[in-house]
């Protein structure tokens, strides 16, 4: 028979977890309302940026930005995961798809050692290099405080990188905001830059001739960098919000499977008093009997 002290320690254990669930979904909603405003505010100025890059960049321009190899032998891949944990699937789903992509397309390169990686967050960050990747630079700790010249310094270096032919491709891979409970997993290239994907359809239908002052090369030469930063920013963005989403979500999981094992076990320690009490007053019934023979 279960002892009832035990059990009684279960349901108290449990009821305080269960608070604990609910404090933090609490905490992930505000922080996700948060991350709501912030990229739903930057997706409009990134799509429109996007247009007007691709519009310039679709003209015979050169830029070292836009040059496709002749031959692609060092990838980097940027992977944002998130600092903390209790989310989830979030960051397991995402690293399970990065490996997939490497595994499919890559692996001979990683082999070889000519695929790199750049991790943001710490459980990407922990998670990659004990796994014998070859990842060049680490960035833990990169949520505590979400700031676009944080990006920008990371973006700077990569395209660096990229111009001096340190690396043929650069990917991106994050958790993209789609709803509280869904995330879209997304591995993009983001150089070489190519034009055609960037415009929308409406944008690529309309044809108008604009005059560029002081010139359509020095425009692209300023604008394609801040594209770049931009793309980084918003996938910190996105990352950022679907985070908090998964979290929310994961909690309300978890106070609900904290409810229902609150109820089982109220109804173990129900059924066990009950037997107790069965048990005594059987005990003091036959002691009775006992006493009335003698």
């Amino acid at each position: 028979m279960p002892n009832l002290r035990d059990i009684r320690n279960r349901i108290s254990s449990i009821q305080n977890t269960q608070q604990i669930t609910k404090a933090m979904k609490m905490v992930a909603a505000a922080k996700l309302r948060k991350a709501q405003d912030r990229i739903i505010a930057t997706r409009p100025f990134a799509r429109k940026l996007q247009d007007v890059v691709g519009r310039l960049s679709s003209s015979s321009l050169s830029n070292p930005l836009i040059e496709q190899r002749a031959q692609v032998e060092n990838v980097l891949m940027i992977i944002v995961g998130s600092d903390r944990g209790l989310c989830g699937g979030f960051n397991n789903n995402l690293f399970k798809e990065i490996e997939v992509v490497i595994s499919d397309r890559f692996a001979e390169k990683n082999n070889k050692g000519q695929l790199s990686l750049i991790t943001i967050g710490k459980k990407a960050s922990s998670y990659f290099p004990k796994r014998d990747y070859n990842v060049v630079e680490s960035f833990p700790g990169f949520f505590d405080q979400i700031e676009y010249d944080a990006t920008s310094e990371i973006m700077d270096k990569v395209t660096d990188h990229f111009v001096s032919g340190d690396y043929d491709e650069v990917y991106l891979a994050y958790n993209e905001f789609k709803s509280v409970i869904a995330q879209n997993r997304m591995v993009d290239l983001i150089l070489p830059i190519n034009p055609e994907t960037l415009m929308s359809e409406d944008a690529s239908d309309t044809v108008i001739d604009y005059l560029y002052e002081p010139n359509s090369e020095e425009i692209v030469a300023q604008l394609l960098p801040l594209h770049l930063n931009m793309q980084l920013w918003k996938a910190i963005l996105e990352s950022n919000a679907a985070e908090q989403g998964a979290r929310m979500t994961a909690m309300d999981s978890a106070t609900e499977n904290a409810k229902e094992l609150e109820r089982d076990l109220r109804l173990k320690y129900n059924q066990a008093r009950q037997s107790a009490i069965t048990t005594e007053i059987s005990e003091i019934v036959s002691g009775a009997q006992a006493l009335e023979k003698t």
